[in-house]
């Protein structure tokens, strides 16, 4: 499991791993986007981030929306010691566009500030 972790650091977190080595002895949650093979985008939670990302994986339940948008690949996840903030981080980035989840996945923190902004008051944002 650790080298596994390993390789989720490696491939795209931007936590210094004296942060995620910390949370292996606490209470940990996940926040993570997941990139189907149509293209889409799926946000969840967890508490287990490698038994989840299994789960998608093996399709282990017909009816989750990614059981039949597979392979998938793992774009971005955050970690949480607090329950509630995970579960609103989720829902939040669940409310974002495309355009937004792209810029984060990036960690691109200027684009992700420009995406927020109302399309009625400052126009539609074009890619940059």
């Amino acid at each position: 499991m650790i080298n596994y972790l390993k390789q989720l650091v490696l491939n795209c977190h931007t936590e210094p791993v004296e942060v995620l080595v910390i949370n292996i002895y606490m209470k940990s949650y996940f926040v993570y986007i997941l990139k189907c093979s149509d293209n889409s985008y799926y946000t969840g939670f967890t508490n287990n981030i490698e038994r989840r990302l299994n789960e998608h994986t093996s399709g282990k339940n017909k009816d989750c929306y990614t059981f039949n948008k597979r392979p998938l690949e793992l774009m971005w996840f955050e970690t949480f010691n607090n329950v509630l903030d995970a579960i609103a981080t989720e829902k939040r980035i669940k409310g974002w566009s495309r355009i937004k989840k792209e810029a984060l996945i990036a960690d691109d923190w200027d684009k992700v500030v420009l995406y927020s902004k109302n399309y009625m008051q400052f126009g539609k944002p074009n890619k940059l």
